[in-house]
C-alpha cells in the first residue's frame, strides 16, 4: 500500500510541475497581449447568456454535432471524460484504501453502470475517429481535406493514449471485482466482463494487477494531461474559457471598434506614436486574440467552409490562426524578456522572429501573406463553424486596419472606392444628385425627408448606394417601393441626404472613413427621427442595426424581406399571379449568417402561386458567399476560381429558371457570373438573378384586363 501511495503521489507531483510550468508560460504569454476590458464587462453583464452558451456549445457540443459522425464521436469522448472524472477520484482513493468508495454515492449501481457505459462510449468514439483518420490520412490530405495543413502527426498517439486511459481503467476495475474491492457489485457490465477474463489468474495475480493498473491508469492520465499542455489538445482546457469570453451572441454581425490599450480609439485625439492602430505586431493582439490562437483545435471545419480556400486562394482561416500562434510561440522569449538588455542577449532565431513583419510577402518573411489577408470576404463561414468560437474576421480586419491606416498597403484598385466614399459619399463616385433617379416614373410620389419625419410616416426607406445608383439594384428598390405603396405602408427616403453607411471602408480596414461617414449619417438620422428603418441591402442593414450603436446611433432596423413577409402574412399584400418557375434562393452572408435572417425570404416565395423552390446544397447557415463581402466588391479576383462562378455552378446544378436573393451585392456578383456562363453557352439566355421583392411584385400585380378600349390600366407593383 505504501508503494502505491508513494508512486502515485510522485507521478502526480512530477506531472503537476511539468504541466504547471507550461501553463504558467502560456498565461504570461497571453498577458503580453493588449487589455480587453469589454470582454470582462460583457461576462459580468450577461451571466444568463453565458450559462446558456456554456450549456449549448461546451456541454451540448452544438456546433460539433452539426458534423454527424465526427460530432457524435467527439460528443461521446467529451462526455466520457466528464463522467470518468469520478473514476479518477476513485483511483486516487484506491491509493490509500483498497475498498475506497466516493462518500455518499460510492455504491450506487447507477454510478457503476454510467462509468462503464461511457467507457464503452469513448471506445466507440475512438473507433469512429480511427475510421475518419484512415479515410483522410496523409495521402488523402490534399487541399480538399479540412485537415490540410494541420499538425496531424500526433493524431494516432492521442487516440492510443485515450485508449490506454480506458483500457487501464477497465483492467484495474476488473481485477478489483476478483479481489472483492470493487465498490459496484452490480451493473458495471464492462468491468464485469474484464473481471471474468482475469478471474482464472487467481487472487494473488489479481491483487498485483489491481495495483499495477491503478498506477498505470494514473500515469496515463497524468501523462496525457502533460501532453495536452504542449499540443493542440490544449483546447480541452481553454475552449470553455474562450467560449465564455467570445462575442455575443457570436462573432458575427458587427465588427469591433478599433481599440488601443483597451479603450476605443478616438481619431481626434489619437497619437500614431503611442496608440495602436489595428494589429501590426503579434503583441498588438489582445489577450483574447492570444487565447483564440491557443484554443484552435486544427479541426479544419472553418477551412472546409471558406469560399476563398474552396476556390484556390491562399486564405485558410485555420492556417492563419496557426501561423499567428506559431509566431507568438516563437517570439515568446522576446516578449517575455524583462528588459531591452535581456532581449539583445537572446539567440538569433528569436531575434529573427522579433524582426518579422506581421503582414508581408514571402520575400520579406512575413507571417501573414498579403494575398491571405485580402482574400477574405468576411462571409462568416469560419466563425459559424468554429466549435471553440475563434473570431477570425475580427483578427483579419484588425490586421487590415494597420495595413491601410499605417502602412498604406492595400490593393490598388480599392483606392478609387475609398476616394469616392470620402469625396462623394458613395463607392461609385456618382454623388448625391443621382440618389433619387430610381424613383422616376413610379406613378406615385416618393416623400423625401427634409428635417424631422412626421409620426404618420411608419418607415424610413434606407435605399443604400447600390439601390440608388446600380442599375440592377434599382429594380429591387422600385419593386420594394411599389409593394409598400400597394400595402398602404407610409414611408419616406432621405434622398440626397443619404450617404454610404461606410461598410466598404470599415471592411477593408479604413476605420477613419467609416467613422466619418457613420457620424454624418447618424447626425442626419437623429435629425429625421425615424420610427423604423427598412433597408434592402444586408450590408446597410447590418451596419445600421449592429455597428452604428457603437457610435451612439440606435435605430429599429428591419430588412425588406422581413417587412414584406410580414405584410404578406397580414394579408396586406396578396400574391395572386402565378409565377410558373423553378427558383433557387441564394442566402446573402450578411443577411443570413451574420443576422440569422433565413426564413422571411423563403416564406415570401412559398406564398407565390406556381413557384417551385429548390435549395442549393449549401444554404442557410452553410450558404456559400457570392464573393462581394469584405470590400471584395471593389477588388480584382486574380487568384484561383472566381467565387461568384463557383456559386453559380452550384445554382445551375438545381436547373433553375430564376435565381433569387435579397442583396444588391449578390445581384451584381451572381449576375456577372451568369453573363459569363451565357457567353460560354453553359446557362440559358433566359436565366436571371432577381431580388425576392421583384418576384413578389410580379405576383402581387394583377393580370392586365382584356383590351376593351377603355384606356390603360393603372400600373401595379413591378410595372
Amino acid at each position: 500500500m505504501a508503494v502505491r501511495i508513494i508512486v502515485g503521489l510522485a507521478l502526480t507531483a512530477a506531472a503537476a510541475a511539468v504541466a504547471g510550468r507550461r501553463l504558467w508560460w502560456l498565461y504570461r504569454l497571453g498577458a503580453t497581449g493588449q487589455p480587453a476590458p469589454e470582454r470582462i464587462q460583457a461576462v459580468r453583464q450577461h451571466p444568463a447568456t453565458d450559462a446558456e452558451t456554456q450549456l449549448s456549445e461546451v456541454l451540448g457540443q452544438r456546433k460539433l454535432l452539426k458534423w454527424s459522425a465526427p460530432g457524435i464521436a467527439h460528443f461521446l469522448t467529451f462526455w466520457g471524460f466528464i463522467i470518468l472524472l469520478l473514476t479518477i477520484i476513485e483511483a486516487y482513493g484506491d491509493l490509500f484504501s483498497r475498498r475506497f468508495a466516493i462518500p455518499g454515492i460510492g455504491h450506487w449501481a447507477a454510478i457503476g453502470f454510467g462509468e462503464d457505459l461511457f467507457s464503452v462510449a469513448v471506445l466507440a468514439g475512438l473507433l469512429i475517429f480511427a475510421v475518419i483518420r484512415l479515410r483522410t490520412g496523409p495521402r488523402r490530405e490534399g487541399r480538399e481535406s479540412r485537415f490540410a495543413g494541420s499538425h496531424t502527426g500526433a493524431a494516432w498517439l492521442v487516440l492510443f493514449l485515450i485508449f490506454l486511459v480506458i483500457a487501464t481503467l477497465l483492467l484495474y476495475r476488473g481485477a478489483q471485482i476478483n479481489t472483492g474491492d470493487f465498490p459496484y457489485p452490480h451493473a458495471a457490465f464492462a468491468s464485469q466482463i474484464v473481471g471474468h477474463w482475469l478471474a482464472p489468474l487467481g487472487l494473488t495475480a489479481n491483487k498485483a494487477l489491481e495495483t499495477t493498473f491503478i498506477l498505470a491508469q494514473l500515469a496515463v492520465i497524468l501523462g496525457f494531461g502533460v501532453f495536452v499542455t504542449y499540443s493542440k489538445h490544449l483546447h480541452i482546457a481553454v475552449a470553455p474559457v474562450n467560449v465564455l469570453f467570445s462575442r455575443r451572441p457570436n462573432g458575427l454581425g458587427a465588427l469591433q471598434p478599433m481599440r488601443s490599450g483597451g479603450k476605443v480609439l478616438d481619431f481626434e485625439e489619437a497619437d500614431p506614436d503611442t496608440d495602436i492602430f489595428g494589429r501590426g505586431k503579434i503583441e498588438d493582439f489582445t489577450w483574447k486574440g492570444m487565447l483564440d490562437m491557443a484554443t484552435c483545435t486544427e479541426c479544419g471545419r472553418c477551412q472546409s467552409q471558406c469560399p476563398a480556400w474552396a476556390t484556390g486562394k491562399p486564405l485558410s482561416p485555420k492556417l492563419l490562426i496557426l501561423d499567428l500562434r506559431d509566431h507568438a510561440f516563437a517570439k515568446a522569449p522576446y516578449l517575455l524578456a524583462g528588459s531591452d538588455e535581456a532581449r539583445e542577449k537572446l539567440p538569433e532565431p528569436v531575434q529573427a522572429q522579433a524582426r518579422r513583419p506581421l503582414v508581408g510577402d514571402r520575400a520579406a518573411d512575413g507571417v501573414i501573406d498579403p494575398d491571405v489577408l485580402w482574400s477574405c470576404t468576411n462571409c462568416g463561414a469560419c466563425v459559424e463553424e468554429c466549435p471553440v468560437d475563434i473570431e477570425h474576421i475580427d483578427h483579419i480586419t484588425d490586421m487590415r486596419r494597420h495595413q491601410v491606416l499605417i502602412e498604406s498597403a492595400f490593393p490598388a484598385e480599392a483606392s478609387a472606392m475609398l476616394k469616392n466614399l470620402e469625396n462623394k459619399g458613395d463607392p461609385w463616385g456618382m454623388g448625391e444628385a443621382r440618389r433619387l433617379d430610381w424613383a422616376e416614373g413610379l406613378g406615385f410620389e416618393v416623400p423625401v425627408a427634409d428635417g424631422p419625419i412626421g409620426d404618420d410616416v411608419e418607415y424610413l426607406f434606407w435605399v443604400g448606394c447600390a439601390g440608388a445608383l446600380e442599375d440592377r439594384a434599382r429594380k429591387t428598390t422600385r419593386a420594394v417601393a411599389e409593394l409598400l405603396h400597394t400595402a398602404g405602408v407610409s414611408f419616406a427616403v432621405l434622398g440626397p441626404a443619404e450617404a454610404c453607411t461606410g461598410d466598404p471602408a470599415r471592411r477593408i480596414g479604413n476605420e477613419f472613413v467609416f467613422s466619418m461617414l457613420a457620424q454624418q449619417n447618424i447626425e442626419t438620422l437623429n435629425e429625421a427621427g425615424p420610427r423604423k428603418i427598412v433597408a434592402t441591402c444586408p450590408h446597410c442593414f447590418n451596419t445600421l442595426a449592429n455597428e452604428y450603436p457603437q457610435l451612439g446611433g440606435n435605430y429599429d432596423v428591419i430588412h425588406h424581406t422581413q417587412l414584406l413577409a410580414r405584410l404578406v402574412a397580414e394579408g396586406r399584400l396578396t400574391p395572386v399571379t402565378p409565377v410558373e418557375e423553378k427558383v433557387t434562393y441564394h442566402d446573402p452572408c450578411f443577411l443570413g449568417r451574420h443576422n440569422r435572417v433565413f426564413t422571411p425570404p423563403r416564406e415570401i416565395m412559398e406564398q407565390v402561386p406556381g413557384l417551385r423552390s429548390q435549395e442549393m446544397h449549401r444554404c442557410k447557415q452553410r450558404g456559400f458567399c457570392c464573393g462581394a463581402g469584405g470590400a471584395r466588391m471593389w477588388m480584382e479576383e486574380r487568384i484561383g476560381k472566381r467565387i461568384n462562378t463557383e456559386r453559380i455552378d452550384e445554382a445551375l446544378a438545381t436547373s433553375p429558371d430564376t435565381i433569387s436573393t435579397g442583396c444588391p451585392y449578390c445581384l451584381v456578383m451572381l449576375g456577372d457570373a451568369i453573363s459569363a456562363k451565357k457567353g460560354s453557352g453553359e446557362a440559358s439566355e433566359t436565366l436571371e438573378v432577381v431580388d425576392v421583392a421583384q418576384i413578389l411584385a410580379r405576383s402581387v400585380r394583377s393580370p392586365a384586363p382584356p383590351d376593351t378600349g377603355a384606356g390603360p390600366a393603372a400600373p401595379g407593383p413591378g410595372a
